[in-house]
């Protein structure tokens, strides 16, 4: 979130805590009918506009400034449930979030493009990753690290924390 300007890092945070509690809230091996209530929550919350929230939920208050893309937060509520009560295999889960990165493209102002789409589906793991490492603007470069990062676990590649620091350093700084 550090990498994004300072103006777009509450849409980022927001939307990582958001999936957070979501994915807490849909844990495997609690009952589908509980899951589906929190879940219901949720979705209640987004089809309403925020200055209808409720004040006493501190994340709800980290996500007034989707408001205008309260439909991608819903979808990505809507993509948990079918991962658990569906069949789908997260392929809803998946598409979700990657409108949801498209929606913070936008309220942050970054143009929404193939290189943007197939980062986040890279980061996702939905797509295998293109030999060309999509081109993003500054202010989605939280999206470069998260993907660079998640391929550098899917490779296999030697951990630590000098050697993801690194890793991280380089993808925030030059985005790749």
């Amino acid at each position: 979130m550090l990498y994004a300007p300072r103006a777009f890092q509450a849409l980022w945070e927001g939307f990582l805590l958001l999936d957070r509690r979501l994915a807490d809230a849909a844990k495997e091996g609690r009952d589908p009918l509980m899951i589906q209530l929190r879940l219901a929550w949720w979705r209640d919350r987004f089809d309403q506009p925020a200055a209808e929230w409720p004040q006493g939920e501190p994340l709800l208050a980290k996500l007034t400034a989707w408001d205008a893309e309260r439909e991608a937060l819903r979808g990505i509520v809507d993509g948990w449930e079918a991962r658990i009560v569906g069949e789908d295999g997260g392929a809803e889960l998946g598409r979700a979030r990657v409108e949801a990165v498209c929606a913070l493209a936008r309220l942050s102002g970054a143009k929404i493009d193939d290189d943007l789409r197939q980062a986040a589906a890279e980061w996702l793991g939905i797509e295998p990753p293109k030999r060309r490492a999509p081109i993003l603007p500054g202010v989605m470069r939280p999206l470069a690290i998260l993907r660079g990062m998640a391929l550098r676990e899917a490779a296999g590649r030697p951990g630590g924390p000098w050697r993801d620091f690194l890793a991280i350093l380089r993808l925030g700084l030059l985005g790749r």
